[in-house]
């Protein structure tokens, strides 16, 4: 079966999710299996970010959250962080041309002015220029927290308190306001926990975690989650047969 085919299968279940989000790790144990140092293993992790995106387009699946640069991270190294600001903005400016092309609008959530200027000015440009293409929704979590979103959001809120608190209040005051909550969150790497990100959205997502290391997660990997989400009945808290109605 080809790749078409493949896609094609999972279009014809009608049970696609619209948003996925996705905990990118292991690219440190990749490059150390391998006696490289870390940063082969985050540019060998951009090419599955390459080919994940594009099947997602493929797919017509609406929304690919990609945790990229979480808050604690920058407690690493400072020139590893320096390395990677400048994978960022190396790669950013390198696919910004494909990803227009391919209709992907680019977005963000998190802190983007925690990053340094050149790094700023490159996820700026890719936002301006795709941010008026239809398809995929590319949002990249960088210099984010989860804990630190909801803080945020309520002290928005309380600068003009409304009369009541609601969850969809809540919701609006969010990073990723006015977009569906992910329907399926795929860790690689095979730890269980989802290490501050989206904590607020991540409710009622459908969960899947797999061994493969983020840099060898490919469109294959991808199938097979979404395959997996499929063979699943979401009940938000409902029974069985209520939802059969």
């Amino acid at each position: 079966m080809d790749d078409k085919e493949k896609q094609e299968n999972l279009k014809a279940s009608g049970n696609l999710p619209a948003h996925i989000a996705v905990i990118m790790d292991g690219n440190g144990r990749w490059a150390k299996k391998r006696g490289l140092p870390r940063m082969a293993g985050h540019r060998e992790g951009i090419n599955s970010v390459r080919d994940i995106v594009e099947a997602c387009g493929q797919l017509g699946i609406k929304i690919l959250t990609l945790y990229t640069f979480s808050l604690e991270n920058w407690r690493r190294p400072k020139f590893e962080v320096s390395a990677l600001m400048g994978l960022l903005v190396g790669t950013i400016n390198k696919e910004v041309e494909d990803l227009h092309r391919n209709n992907v609008q680019v977005r963000t959530i998190g802190h983007l002015d925690d990053l340094p200027t050149e790094a700023q000015k490159g996820m700026l440009r890719a936002i301006e220029k795709t941010k008026g293409n239809t398809g995929l929704i590319l949002n990249l979590a960088l210099s984010y927290g989860g804990r630190q979103e909801i803080v945020e959001a309520i002290k928005r809120i309380l600068r003009e308190p409304p009369q009541e608190i609601t969850e969809e209040l809540i919701s609006s005051y969010l990073s990723t306001g006015g977009l569906p909550d992910p329907d399926l969150l795929i860790r690689t790497s095979g730890e269980f926990r989802i290490s501050n990100f989206l904590l607020w959205q991540l409710a009622y997502t459908e969960i899947y975690v797999t061994d493969v290391l983020w840099p060898n997660f490919r469109r294959e990997d991808l199938y097979h989650a979404i395959d997996v989400y499929q063979s699943r009945e979401r009940r938000f808290g409902l029974i069985s047969e209520q939802i059969r109605g």
